[in-house]
């Protein structure tokens, strides 16, 4: 086992440690220092200055107290801006981010702004302000009103006597023809405030005032302080027309311009930014003009095909009588056809019910039994007279004659004489009940033919009294067996055996259980 220092965790005999590259370590300090002093302040005593030729000044803050020394580097435009002197020994505070030069590995304090060490107390009273209107939302941009495109009347609040008034005039003269209208006041002093508040409070009695440009020249940060008044700021926001604050020179930020609609470096630009050009004005007009017209020329050609096409498909009334007029021919064409079609299976049907009668036509049924009668008596005629030679032949072959056999002889002799003396009549009475039938179908038949539907109605009337349906109807009912033949013994039938019954309507399986012949 390995031993380890205090507070350091085991580590195994076969790890390396890790071994940083030194851009990857100055890399790690860079983002590490300039995340942590992003902004600050810093104060210290000016030494080793030095002006380089680009205008960049690098100079060291030390700190009388304690042996420390911080490298500081003063870009050229923020050196311009400088309020402080950048002599030796002056004491000054200092605004900016900390950095680290990777190449040389150095420290470096990048400063933006530079006052003197009184000049402090300023800027924290400017910034404690700053921060209060910033929580009311006095600053934020959604807050602020856009500027008119066209004024027409610019009111500037100003001393009447600064130059600032002068510069306002001249650019927007120049720019555009307005109507320009001043409000004197005071710009510096104690009872700068209470005057630039008057000053934008009578203005705005104006009814035709579209914009107001609160400007002054430079000057130091305790000249200019009567722009970061509180009862400035609140004036500026709570104005009726949007505001233009253009104060001193692009690097001096006042509370005034930061709660104004829109903030200029300076008076002239203030002028600027309120009035447009009257060139660009007429040119934008120009050009709305121009797109007007195509945007109406547009509309007036979508209009135009709109209504061409809604003539093409206006048809004239010839033209719609001659379509509904094809369509009546070919409907009425469909209705011949329908009517034909309707007509054939019509006729189709009363065919098949003719020689459905026709095979059902009584007459027709009359004929069949008569021909079955005659061949029936034909046939019995025979057989009798069969069965009696026989009997006599029999007779006859027999050698020895009985009593018996006499009174056999005599009971059939008898028989065979009743037998003569009976079948005449009954031939008779068959053909006269032919007879009567035959008249009565002439008859029927004569009545048949001279009202056709009345025949076909009493035909049908007849062939379905004849039905076996209206016989189940009745009450009947029709066994059959398992093969599906009808049942007319009941010695066809066994005990268990299953019988299926048909009734007038349905039908149902019975099951024998118990036979009577």
């Amino acid at each position: 086992m390995s031993e380890t220092g205090w507070g350091q965790r085991p580590r195994r005999a076969r790890e390396e440690p890790r071994v940083y590259r030194v851009g990857e370590v100055n890399r790690a300090v860079r983002a590490e220092l300039e995340s942590r002093f992003a902004d600050f302040w810093v104060e210290g005593e000016i030494s080793e200055v030095t002006r380089a030729r680009s205008g960049h000044v690098y100079f060291t803050l030390s700190d009388e107290g304690e042996r420390a020394k911080l490298s500081v580097l003063l870009f050229r435009n923020d050196a311009e801006r400088a309020r402080a002197q950048m002599v030796q020994g002056e004491r000054v505070r200092v605004r900016g981010q900390m950095t680290f030069y990777e190449p040389t590995g150095r420290t470096q304090l990048l400063a933006r702004v530079v006052l003197p060490s009184g000049a402090g107390d300023l800027a924290a009273r400017f910034e404690k302000l700053r921060k209060k209107l910033a929580v009311e939302g006095l600053l934020d941009e959604a807050r602020k009103r856009p500027l008119p495109r066209a004024p027409r009347t610019v009111g500037v609040v100003t001393s009447i006597a600064s130059a600032a008034l002068h510069d306002i005039v001249r650019v927007a003269h120049a720019r555009a023809p307005v109507r320009i209208v001043v409000a004197d006041c005071r710009t510096q002093g104690p009872d700068a405030p209470r005057s630039i508040v008057g000053a934008l409070q009578a203005i705005q009695s104006l009814p035709e005032l579209d914009v107001i440009i609160l400007g002054r020249g430079g000057g130091s940060a305790e000249e200019l302080w009567a722009f970061n008044h509180e009862r400035v700021a609140r004036a500026v926001a709570s104005a009726r027309v949007p505001v233009v604050c253009g104060v001193g020179h692009e690097s001096d930020v006042t509370i005034a311009e930061l709660v104004a609609d829109a903030r200029a470096s300076t008076p002239s630009n203030a002028a600027e930014r309120a009035v447009a050009p009257h060139a660009v004005l007429r040119r934008e007009l120009d050009e709305w003009e121009r797109r007007t017209q195509r945007a109406f020329a547009g509309v007036v050609d979508a209009h135009r095909l709109r209504l061409t096409q809604l003539t093409g498909r206006i048809e004239r009334p010839s033209a719609l009588v001659a379509g509904a007029r094809r369509r009546l021919d070919a409907l009425d064409r469909r209705l011949a056809d329908a009517a034909r079609t309707d007509l054939r299976r019509d006729r189709r049907r009363i065919e098949l019910a003719r020689q459905r009668l026709g095979e059902r036509d009584p007459r027709v049924a009359l004929a069949r039994d008569r021909a079955r009668l005659v061949d029936l008596d034909r046939r019995l005629t025979r057989a009798v007279a069969r069965l009696l030679e026989t009997r006599r032949a029999r007779l006859a072959r027999c050698t020895l004659v009985t009593p018996r056999l006499e009174r056999d002889r005599a009971r059939l002799d008898g028989l065979g004489a009743r037998l003569q003396r009976a079948l005449p009549p009954l031939v008779g009475s068959a053909r006269t009940q032919l007879e009567l039938l035959r008249a009565r179908l002439h008859a029927r038949g004569s009545s048949l033919s001279d009202r056709p539907r009345a025949r076909l109605a009493q035909a049908a009337a007849r062939l379905d009294a004849l039905s076996p349906l209206q016989v189940l109807g009745r009450g009947y009912a029709i066994a059959f067996d398992a093969e599906g033949r009808a049942l007319t013994d009941a010695a066809a039938v066994r005990v268990g055996d299953r019988v299926q019954v048909r009734l007038a309507k349905g039908a149902f399986v019975a099951e024998a259980r118990e036979v009577k012949e």
